[in-house]
């Protein structure tokens, strides 16, 4: 498996991981469009990795700065056939990887109510829940569970 940057040709790759990812319905996660993903990877500051291996996409994962101190990781999505192969957990660190050379102090990042189950990779990850508001909360959904990890000194 290889991790590379998201270049503008990978969006529907992108797109199609996360739609393959089988989100609850009930979550704004599934109404997220293409264009949606072009805003929010390709803006400045922002950016993600696609996870590839043996020619197609296993994962993919978004980022963005929010203010000096924090780089909120997004999107992280594997196929289902790639679970439990590492695949979320290189994204992850690579996404750390990115905070850390960026002098960023922590990654953030939310799971959606309609996502729980997977709180305990994040903890396994070093992420702890604080009750931080999530500033991109999507206004029709309910509040998520908010996650940090201090990067800087790791």
């Amino acid at each position: 498996m290889t991790l590379r940057p998201v270049n503008p040709d990978d969006i529907p790759a992108f797109h199609a991981v996360m739609m393959a990812a089988g989100m609850d319905p009930r979550s704004s996660w599934v109404r997220t469009t293409p264009a949606d993903l072009e805003r929010s990877l390709l803006a400045p500051g922002s950016g993600g990795f696609l996870a590839v291996g043996s020619g197609e996409v296993l994962g993919c994962v978004g980022y963005r700065p929010d203010g000096d101190r924090t780089l909120t990781l997004n999107k992280l999505a594997t196929v289902p056939q790639a679970r439990r192969l590492g695949v979320g957990r290189a994204l992850v660190r690579e996404v750390e990887h990115v905070a850390r050379m960026g002098g960023y102090g922590r990654v953030l990042l939310a799971v959606s109510q309609f996502n729980l189950d997977v709180l305990p990779f994040y903890d396994r990850l070093g992420y702890a829940v604080t009750d931080e508001p999530y500033a991109h909360a999507h206004p029709d959904s309910p509040a998520p569970v908010v996650l940090v990890k201090e990067v800087l000194g790791e």
